[in-house]
């Protein structure tokens, strides 16, 4: 029967007691972890928020009270008052391991049925049962850790922010769709019949407007939202910690200042010191040549190398076929990496295991060359190799006794996919990676446009706000292909944490790149009116970037999934299965908004 607190009011959480507090009177409160009936002994593991406490009722408790204690089932809420005293039988298992809590009085605050799942760290239950019970869930320790660090990481960067002389200043849910990029999350209006609201993808516009009203340093810790397939590392909606600064010219002049962000973040969250000097800096070109990726994990080897010109001559079709691709400005290549050493874990199945994959990857096939120690090279393609052909592969992969290469050979695009997908994949089934260690770089230098085959003409790779560097701005009319944007990202461990640009701040450029990017006038008027019309008030120069909250939290609670720093994620299919959410509304509703559904 559950009972009222009465007098009873907390004194210390559970987790937080030490040999320092034995004698001393306490009230807990919290959920039984683990109840243990001897007889004459009880023995109760409660849990809160900090951690586990060991409660004890014996032969000196009295009657009513131990009687309380033997109707004890798991998950029931407790309230206990009683002594600290030093446990007989310590443990290192827990962090109050030394000490435990005679108890002389106990309220039984609520009960519990049977939970579906035990509350536990290691429980071996699949994810949509856990997912539907979110709110039991919660309760192991690792994600109330998580969650605990996610405050911190919000703790931290508002301090940073507040040193540093930001503005917090929340910018609009309900705004104008903008369809470039990802789908739009539509809001139908009671009000205007037939028209919609859209919520933000970023407050990108916003914060830009920002600059142009004088607040000169930005930030807002945000909801974002779109509507795209998910991932393990991707969510409907997300958090951003948003920035913008203003008088800002150069990609150094936000980065480094953003790099004291991210050094106080890891040093108040985990404890990691990221030294004192700047992160390492890679060229967008040279990441994706070197690791076929723009968000690069350079913690382990495994390189791309391009082999095109040993092969331009070659009686092999698929890499000829491959060099004479020619599509606008999209080029055919053929690269290839090298497996140091793993010839002999690397099975003829494991082979054609690594072949499929690549298919996964958007590859049409992939070619492989291994050689076995003491014995002789053997490949899916040997019969199109002749002895200068092997011999120019052995010097340009640096190819030895116990090596096995893969080639690949498409579009570069294509190429470098499968090339940087498959690396990964080698790298975490051969543990060639230090998962306790952090890499952090920033890559720059990106594309201004990519060529889309679907839509037949350049696209902007970051968005039409980004500006060009300075000495690239006649290639973004002349060679589209060949221009370079003011843009950076941040990658840890493989995994982009965040990234932004120096925006255009000329209202004659900023025409020129959507007219580039096949605005007409009136398409610019009607998509960005409210905005390109600020810039004929006085721009100044400026320049931001986002990092995405989830996705950091995950990376420094070194976690796999980014369900597992959010309270109540999505699943797959952009549901949440606890609520049940989305679901259908009533006719009513649908009335006032004047919308039908269509079956």
């Amino acid at each position: 029967m559950a009972e009222f607190m009465g007098k009873l009011r907390r004194t210390d959480y559970c987790g937080t007691l030490r040999a320092d507090s034995v004698g001393k009177e306490v009230v807990v409160m919290g959920w039984v972890q683990r109840r243990r009936n001897l007889g004459s002994l009880i023995f109760v593991d409660l849990r809160d928020r900090s951690g586990l406490l060991q409660i004890v009722f014996d032969d000196t408790t009295s009657d009513e009270v131990f009687k309380k204690a033997e109707a004890i089932r798991s998950e029931y809420v407790l309230a206990v008052k009683g002594v600290v005293r030093e446990r007989q039988s310590k443990t290192d298992k827990i962090a109050t391991g030394d000490i435990e809590v005679l108890a002389d009085e106990l309220k039984i605050l609520s009960e519990a049925d049977t939970t579906p799942f035990e509350i536990l760290d290691d429980t071996n239950v699949n994810e949509t049962l856990r997912l539907k019970y979110r709110y039991l869930d919660l309760r192991r320790p690792t994600l109330q850790r998580n969650l605990k660090v996610r405050y911190e990481v919000t703790l931290a960067a508002r301090k940073f922010f507040e040193e540093n002389g930001f503005i917090e200043i929340e910018t609009p849910m309900l705004g104008k769709s903008t369809p470039e990029g990802a789908r739009d999350y539509l809001v139908p209006s009671r009000v205007h019949p037939g028209e919609f609201y859209a919520l933000p993808q970023s407050p990108q516009l916003y914060k830009q407007l920002l600059m142009i009203a004088g607040f000169d340093r930005y930030f807002q810790i945000t909801k974002c939202f779109r509507d795209e397939d998910l991932r393990a590392n991707r969510q409907p909606e997300f958090t951003q910690i948003d920035v913008e600064m203003s008088f800002v010219d150069e990609v150094e002049d936000v980065m480094y200042p953003i790099e004291g962000l991210i050094k106080g973040i890891f040093r108040k969250t985990i404890g990691l010191d990221l030294g004192e000097g700047h992160f390492r800096t890679m060229r967008y070109k040279d990441a994706m040549e070197n690791y076929g990726s723009d968000k690069p994990d350079t913690r382990f080897g495994l390189k791309i190398v391009n082999c095109s010109d040993l092969f331009a001559s070659s009686q092999f079709k698929v890499f000829t076929d491959a060099l004479a691709i020619k599509i606008g400005p999209i080029r055919g290549s053929v690269r290839a990496i090298n497996a140091k050493g793993l010839a002999g874990n690397l099975s003829r199945k494991d082979l054609d295991a690594c072949v499929e994959y690549a298919k996964t990857l958007g590859a049409k096939g992939l070619c492989w060359m291994t050689w076995q120690k003491g014995g002789e090279i053997k490949s899916s393609f040997a019969k199109f190799l002749t002895e200068e052909d092997i011999a120019n592969i052995k010097t340009r992969m640096n190819f030895e006794e116990g090596d096995t290469l893969f080639f690949a050979a498409d579009k570069d695009y294509v190429v470098f996919n499968t090339l940087g997908g498959l690396r990964l994949m080698l790298a975490d089934k051969f543990n060639l990676v230090d998962k306790n260690s952090y890499d952090i770089l920033w890559v720059t230098e990106f594309p201004m446009f990519e060529w889309s085959e679907e839509e037949n003409r350049f696209m902007a790779v970051h968005h039409p706000f980004t500006a060009p560097m300075n000495e690239d701005l006649e290639l973004c009319e002349t060679a589209p292909d060949k221009a370079r944007a003011k843009a950076y990202d941040l990658v840890i461990n493989g995994q982009e944490a965040g990234g932004g640009s120096i925006r255009i701040h000329s209202r004659d450029i900023q025409k020129k790149m959507f007219n580039i990017l096949g605005f007409s006038d009136e398409d610019i008027q009607r998509k960005f009116g409210f905005f390109v019309d600020a810039f004929n008030y006085g721009a100044p120069p400026h320049g931001g970037l986002a990092f995405g909250l989830d996705r950091l939290v995950m990376l420094l609670c070194k976690d796999d999934s980014i369900r597992d720093v959010i309270a109540f994620p999505k699943v797959q299919t952009a549901s949440c299965l606890m609520s049940d959410a989305p679901s259908k509304v009533d006719q009513k509703q649908l009335d006032e908004l004047e919308i039908s559904i269509k079956e």
